[in-house]
């Protein structure tokens, strides 16, 4: 059976044999269903919860 992951930025479901996974130093693993969400997470440190595209969106 194939394990499913979600994306760690916008919580899509990510294909069998596409995406990245990125290891932290401390041994967590970040699943990204694309390049964009990796960024927004890594690079400019961004909250899923800020963007409407994402699933983890909260009206305030």
């Amino acid at each position: 059976m194939v394990k499913k992951y979600n994306c760690s930025f916008c919580g899509e479901e990510i294909e069998t044999g596409t995406g990245i996974q990125y290891v932290r130093k401390d041994g967590s693993s970040l699943y990204f269903c694309s390049s964009k969400c990796r960024k927004n997470l890594l690079v400019l440190k961004r909250k899923p919860r800020k963007f409407k595209w994402t699933q983890s969106y909260q009206k305030q």
